[in-house]
């Protein structure tokens, strides 16, 4: 398959894991952070960090939007579904997320209407044809997944649909990486930049980031020589004394951006003066909410949101781990009170969520390996 295969050849993977190898200069360590999540899935999922010199440090950001999110604004989702009349939809990948009193797919259980949706469109399309109910939009991810629902509301909007309504938790990636730069605790020296965000937002929007903070930063693709590759680019920057924004993933994304849906997004949200990041506490202007041209289809508006405000269990250590001060597997709860199959803290819910990646490529190879001798 094109764009696939090509960037999954043996052999190719080999030569650029040499290259990177030869690169990485003994006497010095590199600390590179992937901020996306879907990049640490493929980490783990082809094993790249095994390929690498132990002087690089693979260190997993903050990219993953259901991670990310404080368990206060699910339980603020999730007390709408309070009103019986109520249709709460939501990406898959939300289902198992815990609040206070349970994940979706628990109230789902205890009899609430909760329903999987593929897009924000799928969502209107129940609200359509469920003229007498309310149906509300968990609407959640980074400047990737916010133009979809811009485009939904405005739709809605043209079509005259008033039991639609969104409740926004749309994060932004600018702020979050200023954060992580600001923080007194992060001894970062290079940037993998996201893919799929950078398709939406472009490459332009990280230059201040080696004109600034004097770090390099390579957007990169998902394969696995994507990858590679990218970690070469970044290591050829950090041993020339270089800090530039370059991008390795042409292929798919522009370096101004994608401009219809920047218009979109501008046209229907604006930023919200704060919003709380799990394990990152309040980052300005990090977050969207609907303008208020778009209030009749606002969840915040149209419903009485208790404004919940919960301190993450302390047990799981999220925070340490999004924040890359600690390794997914040196939480005290990894693997044991916390799996993907029950999760005590978000980072394991989610496919990109580093625990849940770690656990199923990692872990579990590590306790196959226990395991060969006796079988």
């Amino acid at each position: 398959m094109r764009f696939i295969d090509e960037f999954r050849e043996p052999e190719l993977i080999t030569k650029a894991a040499q290259e990177v190898r030869r690169l990485a200069e003994p006497q010095r360590h590199y600390r590179l952070m992937e901020i996306c999540g879907g990049h640490t899935y493929a980490i783990y999922r082809f094993g790249l960090h095994d390929l690498l010199p132990p002087n690089i440090e693979l260190i997993h950001g903050p990219g993953c939007p259901v991670c990310v999110l404080p368990m206060g604004r699910i339980d603020d989702g999730l007390s709408m579904t309070k009103d019986p009349n109520l249709i709460f939809t939501a990406f898959g990948d939300m289902m198992r997320v815990p609040g206070t009193h349970g994940s979706p797919l628990e109230f789902k259980a205890r009899g609430a209407d909760v329903r999987i949706v593929y897009s924000p469109a799928d969502a209107l399309k129940l609200a359509q044809s469920n003229p007498d109910r309310l149906v509300m939009f968990f609407a959640i991810g980074f400047e990737t997944t916010a133009p979809s629902t811009a485009l939904t509301l405005m739709r809605a909007r043209a079509q005259g649909i008033r039991n639609f309504s969104v409740f926004c938790n749309h994060v932004t990636i600018i702020p979050a990486i200023r954060a992580i730069l600001e923080s007194p605790d992060m001894r970062i020296d290079a940037f993998i930049g996201p893919g799929h965000v950078s398709t939406v937002i472009g490459c332009r929007s990280y230059e201040w980031v080696a004109r600034e903070a004097g770090k390099p930063i390579v957007v990169s693709g998902f394969e696995p020589l994507d990858l590679l590759e990218s970690i070469m680019m970044v290591l050829r920057q950090l041993n020339d004394g270089r800090a530039e924004v370059e991008n390795q993933y042409k292929r798919a994304v522009p370096w101004e951006g994608n401009r219809a849906a920047l218009k979109a997004m501008a046209d229907v949200f604006e930023p919200r003066p704060f919003f709380e990041w799990r394990g990152m506490g309040c980052i300005a202007q990090s977050a969207l909410r609907l303008r208020e041209s778009f209030a009749e289809f606002d969840a915040e508006v149209r419903f009485q949101l208790p404004g919940i405000r919960v301190t993450d269990p302390k047990a799981a250590q999220c925070g340490e781990v999004l924040t890359g001060t600690l390794k997914p597997q040196q939480c005290r709860l990894f693997g044991k009170e916390c799996t993907p199959e029950q999760p005590v803290g978000a980072l394991m819910v989610s496919s990109e969520g580093s625990c849940a990646a770690y656990y199923n490529y990692e872990h579990r190879k590590a306790a196959l390996t226990t395991l060969a001798p006796a079988l």
